[in-house]
This record gives C-alpha cells, sequence and structure tokens, in this order.
C-alpha cells in the first residue's frame, strides 16, 4: 500500500468515515421504509366496491393497540390478487352481497409486533373478546401466532362478507367491555359482516372454517365465501374461515417489509 503524508491520510480518513454515514443512512432508509414491488396496487383502484376495515390500524385487535407498520387504512395486494378478488365481487354482488377486507399485505414489522405482544404473557387486556377459551402462554404452539405470515408476501387477505346494502359499523371505544368472539351474534361487536358464527380473529377451534359444530346460516354464510373465492383461484387456510391466499403466489418466497400507505406504492398511488 502506498503511504500517504499525514494531512492526506487524515482527509482520506475524514471522507471514508462521510461517506460510510451516508451509505448507512441510505441503508437505514431502504430497510424502515422500502416501496413495494411493481406488480402491487391499492385494491381500491381494481375494485372500490370492495368494503375495507382495516382492523391493525386501529385499537380493535387482539392486541388492542394499532399495530406497527399500518400509516393508513388501505388494502394493498399483489395485482393478480386484487384482479381474483374483483371476480369474486362481482359474482358476490350478483346474489346480494359485498366483500369486506379486515387485513391484506402485513409489513414483517406488524408480525414481529404479534410476537412482541405474545412473549409478553402480562398483557391479557384484549383476551375476553379474542382468545377466551386460550392460554396466551400456548399461542405460539397452538399456531395462532407465528414468527412469519403468508399475508406478508402480498397475496393473502382476511375478510367476510356483507349483506347489501351495508349498514355502518360503530367504531371500537377502547375499554368498553368485551364479548367473546363465538358468543352469538347479537352479542359481538356489532360488526356489519353477515353471521360467520365466530367474529375476526377469533382464536378459537369454532374459527375452523368447517367446524361441524358450526351449522345452518352460518355453515352456509362461510360456504358462500369459500367457494366464490375457491372459484376464482383462492385457498382457504382450514384454520380460519377469514383468511385466503391467492395461488400461484407472486412472490412465493418473499417476505415484504414496507409500511401500508398508499406512498409504498411505485407512483405513490
Amino acid at each position: 500500500m502506498t503511504r500517504l503524508p499525514g494531512a492526506l491520510r487524515a482527509l482520506a480518513t475524514t471522507l471514508a468515515a462521510l461517506l460510510a454515514m451516508t451509505a448507512g443512512s441510505a441503508t437505514a432508509r431502504a430497510t424502515t421504509a422500502p416501496e413495494a414491488p411493481a406488480d402491487f396496487v391499492a385494491l381500491r383502484a381494481v375494485d372500490p366496491t370492495i368494503l375495507q376495515d382495516i382492523r391493525y390500524l386501529t385499537p380493535h385487535n387482539f392486541v388492542g393497540t394499532p399495530i406497527d407498520g399500518y400509516r393508513q387504512p388501505v388494502c394493498l395486494l399483489t395485482r393478480p390478487a386484487a384482479r381474483a378478488l374483483h371476480r369474486a365481487q362481482l359474482r358476490l354482488r350478483a346474489r346480494g352481497y359485498t366483500l369486506k377486507v379486515y387485513d391484506c399485505y402485513r409489513p414483517q414489522r406488524a408480525v414481529n409486533h404479534f410476537v412482541r405482544w405474545a412473549e409478553d404473557l402480562a398483557d391479557q387486556a384484549m383476551k375476553g373478546e379474542f382468545y377466551p377459551n386460550v392460554d396466551k402462554s400456548r399461542l405460539f404452539e397452538d399456531g395462532y401466532i407465528a414468527e412469519k405470515s403468508g399475508h406478508s408476501r402480498g397475496s393473502t387477505m382476511d375478510l367476510t362478507l356483507v349483506k347489501l346494502p351495508a349498514r355502518p359499523t360503530r367504531p371500537y371505544v377502547p375499554g368498553e367491555p368485551l364479548a367473546p368472539c363465538y358468543a352469538p351474534q347479537k352479542e359481538r361487536f356489532p360488526d356489519n359482516s353477515v353471521d360467520m358464527g365466530t367474529g375476526f380473529d377469533c382464536f378459537d377451534t369454532l374459527a375452523h372454517t368447517l367446524d361441524p359444530r358450526v351449522q345452518g346460516v352460518q355453515r352456509a354464510h362461510r360456504l358462500l365465501l369459500k367457494d366464490t373465492l375457491e372459484g376464482v383461484g383462492f385457498v382457504n387456510l382450514a384454520e380460519e374461515w377469514w383468511h385466503y391466499t391467492f395461488q400461484p403466489e407472486p412472490h412465493p418466497d418473499t417476505y415484504f417489509d414496507f409500511p401500508v400507505c398508499v406512498r409504498s406504492l411505485p407512483g405513490g398511488f
């Protein structure tokens, strides 16, 4: 290595440090606020008639607080998944129903938030509604919480059916009395969804799509949702009546972490 005079060596060291700081800042920005790939879209741009009730932006979820990474009440999906939902919506509207999404793309930082919450056994503020019969220490073992989620790949969504014309749903008030997610519909939080037998995100075996205890109109509603979505390319998660993934997934091995907001999309829309 060629030796440099003392002053030049000092200048070179300073420049190298500045370059390192600049590169580090750029890397941090890319990590904390990356953009979505070109094939991600806002669902409302593909089908504005599908209702959106993005629960993890609100405190009405099993954690009890807004979840990391949710900045706007928007559903982001890969374009093939969004187009398939549009086809399903056309079929359902012809029968007097509309789809309503609770969650779509979910950043990895949100999944990390779930994991931190699940590890804090003292925080059970929302147990009365979302997991009344499950010991919180078993959430990982029973499969309710995991360190990775298919939602982070962009083709999975949580959704339900609403009878048209859709009635408004009142906002959740933090601290209000909680009713078990498997209670009769009139006793649960007043969602405008049709009766599916349980509420959304119910940590209970009654939420299994084809649980034999769920019969009558509740089972009919689950099957209507299932048959319609499977008819346009979605696959249901058997343990959750609300959980569907479009196949084939454009990003089957990638877990994204850009925030849930329209600015994350190419062109910002």
